[in-house]
């Protein structure tokens, strides 16, 4: 019943606010549009329509602010009016009362906010639709930022993702493309992300483990945790300084280089996400800083890392493969990559997909971001994907989200940017690293340790296995492994010693030339 009254609620907010509107610009099916005109017949829509598309998600709830904040990126998908007023969601959601959030912190830490800070500002500045913030300082002097959980979340967030879950079943069974969409896998994948951000100290590690990553690169800056005043609710980290990254011109007034800044933006993404396999996957204009100090001017200032994406080595790889593929326009070996991962069939035809998808990425190269149709093409490969039964992952979902993110913030920044083209060198080389010899001696390296003790007991353990399998033949082939094993022993030796010669060599021939 409550999921069926939370339905109701949605369907009357829609109608209410006018976001049928909105809906139906995709429609042009007669019918619906008098549907939607009979049952909403005496109402009045004074406002724009972006103001109350705004208002509307703001009043649905925390998930459906997420769905606005990553629409408002995408200025190329709908109106400029629409996008600037769903641009308000990214850090401007009507804040809980100033009170409310001082008796959290104080129930947070268990002393009176005078104990704890030397100031608080009871204004937030910044209210988004998970938490809000508020400036501080310590009693030693360090200026703070305290993020505070609205009250309340869990209850309406778990209300959303009930019936999500049952709308994903229902698509699953009813559908045939709702099996090859995953629709259950991909609102699981939603859930869990929407409720890691719900607790503020797993926010917290993820801050720590992204400075930590970037600590060497010198492009962006993540704020330091003070660990001692972080809880489940409320968090306090470094306070950042920074022009948010939507107001171009007084970026750009400071002297700040627009085109090197949308190319580092490009770097981080695909070092977080090709090197270390973590990534900020949140990265909307409300979550990102220019810093204008001289000490750290032109360098990116990340915040809100309540989403984090991870990817294994597998999907790098595989990811990494495709994009060089992309880049060199061999659309054969994207077709080829496709069927080897297992997300087409494996008797699908190899020159049919690749046909296909030549069709719909060709007309987009030597384009200009600015004249590139991503909505034209994203359109085009659902309907290949659908054509030969491509199966969509949820473990991608979080990375496809933070590209759309990443396009739209580079297509505000510089027009002219070429992701592409950007992207490549970057690519290339951490791939020459990962299949290279150089990627060869760091994977050497990293399983020396493992190998030195499975070695020794690699003949104890085949002899085990083999007498369990407990057949009379047993003996030739333990015979045959030991002599494979000796074999493989030496073979390892050898190697070991000639690196140590050609070591000893190369030391030799620079003391020489010393």
């Amino acid at each position: 019943m409550r999921q069926l009254g939370r339905l109701i609620f949605i369907v009357v907010t829609v109608l209410r606010f006018g976001l049928d509107e909105v809906a139906l610009s995709v429609f042009h099916q007669r019918w619906v549009r008098a549907l939607v005109r009979l049952v909403t017949v005496g109402r009045r829509l004074d406002a724009p329509r972006g103001q109350r598309l705004r208002q509307g998600l703001e009043r649905l709830g925390p998930i459906f602010v997420k769905f606005g904040q990553v629409l408002s990126t995408r200025r190329d998908l709908i109106p400029l009016d629409v996008a600037d007023e769903l641009a308000k969601l990214q850090d401007r959601v009507p804040p809980f009362p100033a009170a409310q959030s001082r008796k959290l912190v104080e129930e947070a830490f268990g002393k009176r906010i005078e104990d704890i800070f030397s100031s608080f500002e009871a204004e937030p500045v910044a209210s988004a639709s998970i938490a809000q913030v508020h400036f501080a300082v310590l009693k030693d002097g360090r200026s703070v930022a305290v993020k505070v959980l609205r009250p309340g979340m869990l209850d309406v967030i778990d209300q959303d993702l009930n019936l999500l879950h049952r709308l994903a079943r229902w698509v699953d069974r009813l559908s045939a493309d709702g099996k090859r969409l995953k629709p259950r896998e991909v609102v699981a994948e939603f859930d869990g992300y929407l409720h890691d951000e719900l607790d503020l100290v797993r926010e917290a590690a993820n801050a720590t483990q992204l400075r930590r990553n970037m600590e060497g690169l010198n492009l962006v800056m993540v704020p330091e945790m003070v660990w001692d005043l972080c809880r489940h609710n409320v968090i306090v980290m470094q306070r950042m300084t920074g022009a948010p990254i939507s107001q171009i011109e007084r970026i750009r007034a400071a002297g700040v280089d627009i085109p090197k800044l949308a190319r580092d933006g490009v770097t981080i993404f695909f070092t977080q996400v090709f090197r270390d396999g973590f990534f900020h996957a949140d990265m909307h204009p409300g979550n990102i800083q220019v810093s204008l100090e001289p000490a750290t001017f032109g360098r990116y200032i990340a915040l809100d890392f309540g989403i984090i994406g991870t990817l294994t080595e597998t999907d790098k790889e595989y990811l990494a493969y495709n994009f060089i593929a992309f880049f060199r326009r061999d659309y054969k070996r994207v077709a080829e990559l496709h069927i080897e991962s297992g997300w087409v069939p494996s008797g699908t035809r190899v020159d049919a997909l690749e046909g296909a998808i030549r069709a719909v990425c060709e007309p987009q190269f030597d384009r200009p971001l600015k004249d590139i149709s991503l909505g034209q093409v994203l359109l085009r490969l659902f309907q290949i994907s659908r054509r030969f039964n491509v199966e969509i992952q949820p473990q991608l979902v979080l990375l496809q989200k933070t590209l759309l993110n990443i396009e739209g913030l580079g297509r505000d920044l510089d027009p002219e940017l070429d992701l592409w083209t950007t992207a490549q060198p970057f690519l290339e080389r951490w791939m020459n690293e990962q299949v290279g010899w150089r990627g060869l001696l760091d994977r050497l390296v990293k399983e020396a340790p493992r190998y030195t003790q499975l070695l020794p007991e690699l003949p104890r353990l085949v002899h085990q296995a083999l007498r369990q399998q407990g057949a009379g033949s047993d003996s030739t082939a333990l015979l045959a492994l030991l002599a494979e094993q000796r074999r493989t022993n030496r073979l390892l030796q050898t190697l070991v010693w000639a690196a140590v010669g050609f070591a000893a060599g190369l030391l030799v021939s620079r003391l020489f030339l010393a």
